[in-house]
């Protein structure tokens, strides 16, 4: 049985994480700030920005555990503006260092790490350099949120050239939705200039937790980026309908399907064996076309 830390584990997305690699036979130790109130595994609170908690959650922590097979960091701030933009990125860099450095004093191999959708634009004030968005093109972070997810992505680089064997794959995850928040879609068509901050993209909590588990389970080596996202858009509008209004003058780089997700996620399904099983068009009673 794999042990696994996961930082984070009480939050929007933690949650079900923890709850599909509990149900995929990992033994996992939640280390957050927060309780959650079903307590479904081992518990550990901490301040991950201090690096004697950090390594000793990697460690040992009492009856908790006893040595770490991997972990998954999704402890953060997680979004813009909830503090102070040096607080923010204080918390998210100091935390991240710490999670990486352990783990490789620790010698635990096998790291996956929240990173973000902000990295590529977001709001896309200033439009992408193409359409569909990928790995490809450099981090363009346009708050301290994004720049604490794009240094973050640069430390997972260094600490596996510091150490071949070691593996950090940072996923770039969408705006993260659970099944309730799938209502108020529709209502999204009244307004597509509301969602244009991240393409109309969004990713289904259960297919993050499938990326993160692929992750783990994936033969890879050294630093890797991922887009997770859902391969369809939240809207009604077919998405060359929105692209043309709003960014007429991006490039296409291929042809899409009309509510096929402006964010990539080919490099997750070609790596990670990651492919969504889940739609807000399944939720919601007479939603519109399928996913692509």
């Amino acid at each position: 049985m794999t042990q696994v830390v996961l930082t984070g584990g009480s939050g929007k997305l933690g949650r079900p994480v923890l709850s599909d690699l509990l149900d995929h036979g990992y033994s996992v130790t939640n280390v957050d700030f927060v309780r959650p109130k079903d307590d479904p595994c081992p518990f550990v609170r901490a301040d991950l920005t201090d690096m004697g908690q950090a390594m000793e959650v990697l460690h040992q922590v009492d009856e908790r555990h006893h040595g770490v097979d991997a972990v998954v960091h999704l402890a953060a701030m997680p979004a813009p503006g909830l503090a102070p933009g040096s607080e923010l990125f204080r918390n998210n860099t100091f935390s991240t260092y710490n999670i990486f450095a352990a783990a490789r004093h620790l010698g635990i191999r096998n790291v996956i790490s929240a990173s973000s959708e902000t990295v590529l634009g977001l709001p896309f004030t200033v439009p992408p350099p193409y359409v569909p968005v990928d790995e490809e093109y450099p981090p363009q972070p346009q708050s301290a949120y994004a720049l604490s997810k794009t240094v973050g992505e640069e430390m997972a680089r260094h600490f596996c050239r510091w150490e071949p064997e070691m593996k950090i794959l940072s996923l770039r995850f969408s705006n993260v939705m659970l099944v309730e928040d799938y209502a108020a879609f529709p209502g999204f068509d009244n307004d597509p200039a509301l969602r244009k901050w991240n393409l109309w993209s969004y990713i289904d909590a259960r297919d993050a937790a499938q990326a993160v588990r692929k992750g783990l389970e994936a033969p890879i080596k050294g630093a890797e980026v991922f887009i997770i996202a859902n391969p369809d858009t939240v809207m009604s509008r077919p998405i060359t309908e929105l692209v043309a209004q709003f960014f007429p003058d991006v490039p296409w780089r291929h042809e899409v399907g009309p509510h096929q997700s402006m964010f990539s996620i080919e490099k997750a399904r070609r790596l990670l064996g990651y492919e969504p099983q889940h739609s807000w068009r399944s939720e919601v009673p007479g939603a519109p076309g399928t996913p692509s």
